[in-house]
């Protein structure tokens, strides 16, 4: 069975930290990927000007060539401001594309993200996709992103709590190069969100479930017809 995947990302490279391996998987086995991102990522920074979204631009778009997904809508919400909006305003945003790509299964951000704006995307992508009759999403999953999702601590965003564990042993590489394609976002050796700490992570999660490398997932909500 061929699934239809929709991706809702705050800022343009959380789709590839979080699950790059995961859509490779989707793409060679078939599956059509849509992403959006709400924001460009770079707004918030003090260096954050039109050159610097337009750098992020093409390497979102890189990224997309190199795993093979869609990029569907890169909104233009404030970066890191996505609290500073009525709710309603985001969960209209995703609703829209929800409409247009009708969905199996959708990928998102944990709510125990440090990042403000994963933990909006969150609510408002559970909000856009609760459920009602006729629903044609039947999973949600949460994923994990370095430097964002590690940074939380339970006392005040909750906790990531995976129980989905998908083999990325064969698609590693292809995340690596669209890592890569995000180079001015990947940081040195020991930061989380370098490639070597990447691996380390994918290895973890892997050997957490005896496999060579792996990504995490939460499944939010799974129906089975």
């Amino acid at each position: 069975m061929k699934h239809n995947i929709l991706v809702v990302v705050a800022h343009p490279d959380d789709e590839t930290l979080g699950a790059g391996g995961t859509l490779r998987k989707h793409i060679l086995g078939g599956d059509t990927v849509n992403v959006i991102s709400m924001t460009d990522g770079v707004g918030a920074r003090e260096n954050g000007g039109k050159k610097e979204a337009n750098q992020r631009l093409k390497a979102a778009q890189k990224a997309s060539s190199i795993i093979g997904f869609n990029w569907t809508k890169n909104y233009n919400f404030e970066d890191n401001a996505l609290d500073t909006y009525p709710n309603l305003e985001i969960i209209k945003a995703v609703e829209k594309i929800k409409n247009d790509v009708d969905p199996d299964i959708v990928y998102t951000h944990s709510g125990a993200d440090l990042n403000i704006d994963h933990r909006i995307v969150a609510k408002s992508v559970l909000t856009a996709f609760r459920p009602q009759p006729n629903e044609t999403c039947n999973e949600i999953r949460h994923f994990e992103v370095p430097s964002a999702t590690d940074y939380g601590h339970e006392s005040i965003t909750g906790t990531f709590r995976p129980n989905l564990f998908i083999d990325i042993s064969e698609t590693w590489e292809t995340k690596e190069l669209a890592l890569n394609a995000y180079e001015s976002e990947m940081r040195n050796y020991p930061h989380s969100r370098s490639i070597e700490a990447m691996s380390n992570l994918g290895k973890t999660r892997g050997n957490q479930v005896g496999l060579h490398m792996a990504e995490a997932f939460q499944v939010i909500r799974k129906i089975i017809h």
